[in-house]
């Protein structure tokens, strides 16, 4: 953890944001389909049902199609963010969001590149561990992502913090020649900035037959600035700056949740410590 501050009142109205957060709805009526993030007004990621009790969840969807940089604060964003007054960060971010509370971030992650059903994979992994397979397919949930993973802790005996970084697009995706730059940065001593948008979920299984049934707190970024930047650290096993904007009021969470992260995020990482 580097820097926090308090929530802020930032982004646009809703008509006019890029990413957006919602339920999208039959197409003849009747109750939600799927929960989404939408960027352009097409669905890009399917998350968690919001009931506290389903399993966690990011699922690329065909809208996550190209990454969220912008060109006009690039040159701040080379090295590190030391604080949150960041000569217009976050304003510039926050137009592409829409209007409402954001709790800023500004945290130092090592991120750790996973691939969907190999070692690492939280989905495989410790999600089977709290829900089990997914009942109807009869296997883990499968994000259709390479991801990051970052840092984990322990909340108390009962509960655990697990930290995603979710680029919007794979890694595949970036350039080669981009991300060498970026390790040659890093090896230099440079560590540089990525942004994102993030929510904190709190779930918990219901079906009482789960092998560790631990409240998992899911705190999730999902890239907008720095595909080149992650896959480069994740690379170099350099750190990198994350600028986390958490929207408040998304995600199954509250206020004495969001309270609880900058001391959470502040502890020394953990692995979940399970009896089996």
């Amino acid at each position: 953890m580097i820097r926090t501050d308090n929530p802020r009142t930032i982004g646009v109205p809703e008509s006019e944001a890029r990413l957006r957060f919602g339920m999208e709805l039959h197409e003849l009526g009747g109750g939600p389909r799927r929960h989404v993030l939408t960027v352009d007004d097409e669905p890009a990621f399917e998350l968690n049902f919001p009931c506290g009790t389903c399993a966690f969840l990011f699922r690329r969807l065909e809208g996550a199609t190209e990454r969220l940089s912008l060109e006009s604060v690039q040159e701040r964003l080379t090295g590190a963010l030391d604080d949150l007054d960041d000569g217009g960060v976050i304003e510039a971010f926050g137009a592409l969001l829409p209007e409402g509370e954001y709790l800023p971030l500004l945290l130092e992650v090592e991120p750790r590149l996973v691939l969907p059903g190999k070692e690492g994979d939280y989905f495989s992994d410790e999600q089977v561990a709290g829900w089990g397979v997914d009942q109807f397919w009869g296997l883990p949930q499968y994000p259709h992502t390479p991801y990051y993973r970052t840092f984990e802790t322990a909340v108390d005996a009962d509960a655990h913090l697990y930290d995603f970084v979710v680029p919007m697009v794979p890694p595949t995706w970036n350039k080669e020649g981009r991300v060498e730059e970026y390790v040659a940065l890093m090896e230099g001593g440079t560590v540089p900035t990525a942004v994102a948008i993030s929510t904190l979920d709190l779930c918990q299984s219901a079906l009482g037959l789960a092998e560790d049934p631990c409240e998992h707190w899911c705190l999730t970024h999902f890239l907008l600035d720095g595909h080149h930047k992650l896959e480069a650290a994740a690379t170099a096993g350099r750190p990198v700056r994350l600028l986390s904007l958490l929207a408040l009021g998304e995600g199954m969470s509250g206020a004495e949740d969001w309270a609880r992260l900058p001391a959470l995020r502040a502890r020394p990482r953990s692995a979940r410590v399970t009896g089996s």
